[in-house]
């Protein structure tokens, strides 16, 4: 892995993709990737995905944390708290709100960091304040720095589970242009990637990376981006596993 990462291991395996039947049926193709996500969870394994967009992080965690909520940090330019969309709940802005009305992640124990952009609507991110996530907008990163948002990220989710979702617009886009909702202003790669090593000893129990369409960008870069910081999360994801794995040994 990079840097001073640890290896990942060889308990390591591609289990395939969360198949979708009836993928015309929006709410249907949510409760079959949260069944395939319980199938993983109950054999004990820690899931690292790929979107898709980022309403796929709803069924995950519907099917890791149906025991119990977790922790989040959210590496984003968007909080993904909306509500209805052109007669839907479910949709890519909204995954993390329907994920706290379900309890599968507590508000307190959220962190979203790189939030920006222009919005039509002055309380797009209102549910994200008023249920007490704590919301990283660029400008307080980008005057804090990487190594303040890494501990306010430890402070926030403290030692219980917590997941970990990369959405790649969270980086700017001259990085990675290959999305479907570009912002201007946003992480380097390299940010992105401290970051995602600074949550290394986090008790992390699965991450994502999600929004990447290679066809936006025909230089392959995004892509590139995309398969870069799932192999980061996977380093973070892996070393909390041999954590708990010695642990319980003792």
């Amino acid at each position: 892995c990079q840097a001073h990462h640890r290896p990942p291991g060889d308990d390591v395996a591609d289990l395939g993709d969360a198949w979708v039947e009836r993928p015309f049926h929006l709410e249907s193709s949510l409760d079959e990737i949260a069944a395939f996500y319980r199938r993983v969870h109950e054999a004990g394994i820690v899931p690292i995905s790929c979107g898709g967009d980022h309403s796929v992080t709803l069924p995950i965690l519907r099917g890791i944390a149906k025991d119990r909520p977790v922790g989040l940090v959210h590496i984003d330019a968007h909080c993904d708290t909306g509500d209805d969309y052109l007669g839907s709940k479910f949709h890519h802005g909204a995954p993390f709100r329907r994920a706290a009305e379900e309890g599968l992640i507590e508000p307190k124990r959220t962190i979203q960091i790189g939030i920006r952009g222009g919005i039509n609507d002055p309380d797009v991110w209102k549910f994200s304040h008023d249920s007490g996530m704590r919301v990283v907008y660029m400008d307080e990163f980008y005057e804090r720095g990487v190594k303040w948002a890494i501990e306010e990220a430890r402070r926030v989710v403290g030692d219980g589970p917590v997941y970990l979702s990369f959405d790649v617009d969270g980086l700017d886009p001259v990085y990675a242009p290959g999305t479907g909702t570009p912002e201007a202003g946003g992480l380097t790669t390299l940010e992105a990637q401290l970051l995602v090593r600074g949550c290394r000893g986090m008790n992390l129990v699965g991450g994502d990376v999600v929004e990447v369409s290679p066809p936006f960008d025909p230089s392959g870069n995004t892509a590139l981006v995309g398969a870069t910081m799932m192999f980061e999360i996977l380093c973070v994801v892996a070393d909390a596993v041999a954590r708990r794995k010695r642990s319980n040994a003792s």
